[in-house]
C-alpha cells in the first residue's frame, strides 16, 4: 500500500461557460460594466486553479505544486475582496452576493479544509472505507461547489433580465479545461476505488500470512476473492475513457491478479502453515520419545513427514516469490498508467 501512488482533485470551479455583458463602461452606472468586474475578479482565481490543477498533474516538483496552491489561494483571496469592495449596483446587492458566497466557499474549501480533503496519502494507509468516505466527501463538496455556481449563473440572469443586460453566453478555453479535468476526476475515482479496495485487502493478507494466522488469511481471502470478482464486473461495462482504456486494462490486470492470488496461490500458504503446525506437533511427539521406544511405523511416519514438509516449503517459498514478483509488478503497473493517464487527459494550463 504504502508503494501507491495517490491523485485526487477538487474541482473548485466547474463553469463550463462563460457570460459575458455586450458592453462595458462604469461598473456604477451600467449594468453590464457591473457584472464584467465580478467576472473578471472570477475569471482571474479561476485561472490561478486551473494553473494549480495542471501543475499538480504534470510535474513532479513538489515544492512549484504547493507555490501553485499558495497562488491559487491568494487569488481567491484577492477575488474576494475586489467582490468585497465593490458596492451594491444602485442599491441591488443580489449578484455581488451570489458571488461573495461562492468565493467564500472556494476559500474555505481550497484553504481551511485542504489538508483534511487533499491530502490522500495519510488516509491511504488506514483503510478502504476511510478511503471510500475522503473520496464521497470530495464529491459532496464538489456538488455543493457546482449547486453554488448554478446559483451564480441563475443570478446573472436574473440581473441581466431585471436591467435588460444583453448577454452572451460563450464556451471559453478556461470552461472547456475546467470540465474536462471534472470528467476524468469523476472516471479516475470510480476505478482507482474498485483498485484501492483490492489493494487494501491484499495488504492485509500479506500481514495474515506474516502472522501465520490461518483464521484471519482465510477471511481476507474470501473478502479479495469477493470484492475482485465484483470489480471486474464494474469493469466489463465501463466505457473507456475518450478512447482511452488504459486505466481500467491497469485496473482490471491488477484485479485478475488478487482473484487468483485468493483462489489458488494463498490456498497454498494456508495447506503449508496446517502442514508445518500439525509436523511441530508430531516432531514434539517424536522426540518426547527415546530411542527404544520409537518404532519402524514412527519413523516411516516422521521421515514421510519430513518429506511432505520439505516439498510444501518449496512450493511455499516459489508461491510466495511469485505473489510478491506480481504485486510489485501490478503496483508499478498501475502508478505508471495513472501517472500517463492524468497527464494525458488533464489539460495543460499556465
Amino acid at each position: 500500500m504504502k508503494n501507491l501512488t495517490t491523485y485526487s482533485f477538487l474541482l473548485m470551479i466547474v463553469a463550463c461557460a462563460a457570460i459575458l455583458p455586450a458592453k462595458a463602461q462604469d461598473p456604477q452606472s451600467d449594468p453590464g460594466a457591473y457584472m464584467n468586474a465580478i467576472g473578471s475578479a472570477e475569471t482571474n482565481m479561476n485561472k490561478a486553479y486551473m494553473a494549480y490543477i495542471s501543475a499538480s498533474a504534470h510535474s513532479s516538483r513538489k515544492r512549484k505544486i504547493e507555490k501553485m496552491r499558495a497562488n491559487a489561494v491568494d487569488n481567491i483571496v484577492i477575488c474576494q475582496n475586489a467582490i468585497t469592495n465593490l458596492p451594491g449596483y444602485k442599491g441591488d446587492n443580489s449578484l455581488r452576493q451570489s458571488s461573495l458566497t461562492y468565493v467564500q466557499l472556494c476559500y474555505k474549501v481550497f484553504n481551511d479544509d485542504y489538508a483534511h480533503i487533499v491530502n490522500m496519502d495519510e488516509i491511504a494507509e488506514r483503510s478502504y472505507d476511510e478511503m471510500q468516505a475522503y473520496l464521497l466527501l470530495q464529491q459532496a463538496t464538489n456538488d455543493s461547489l457546482q449547486v453554488g455556481n448554478e446559483r451564480i449563473a441563475k443570478a446573472e440572469k436574473d440581473f441581466a433580465a431585471k436591467y435588460s443586460v444583453q448577454i452572451i453566453s460563450q464556451e471559453t478555453e478556461l470552461g472547456l479545461k475546467m470540465a474536462a479535468t471534472g470528467r476524468e476526476s469523476k472516471y479516475h475515482d470510480k476505478v482507482y476505488l474498485l483498485f484501492y479496495k483490492c489493494n487494501w485487502e491484499d495488504n492485509q493478507l500479506t500481514e495474515a500470512v506474516n502472522q501465520k494466522n490461518v483464521t484471519k488469511i482465510e477471511q481476507v481471502r474470501s473478502a479479495l476473492d469477493k470484492y475482485a470478482k465484483e470489480g471486474l464486473a464494474v469493469l466489463d461495462t465501463l466505457h473507456p475513457f475518450e478512447n482511452d482504456g488504459s486505466l481500467a486494462n491497469a485496473c482490471q490486470q491488477a484485479l485478475n491478479f488478487y482473484k487468483t492470488e485468493a483462489e489458488t496461490q494463498i490456498p497454498i500458504a494456508t495447506d503449508y502453515f496446517l502442514k508445518e503446525e500439525n509436523f511441530e506437533k508430531l516432531k514434539t511427539a517424536m522426540d518426547a520419545k527415546s530411542a527404544d521406544q520409537k518404532t519402524q511405523k514412527d519413523v516411516d511416519t516422521y521421515n514421510k513427514a519430513v518429506d511432505d514438509m520439505n516439498a510444501a516449503v518449496n512450493t511455499y517459498n516459489q508461491t510466495n516469490n511469485d505473489l510478491n514478483n506480481g504485486r510489485n509488478d501490478i503496483n508499478n503497473t498501475w502508478n505508471a498508467t495513472e501517472k500517463q493517464f492524468l497527464e494525458t487527459h488533464t489539460p495543460y494550463y499556465q
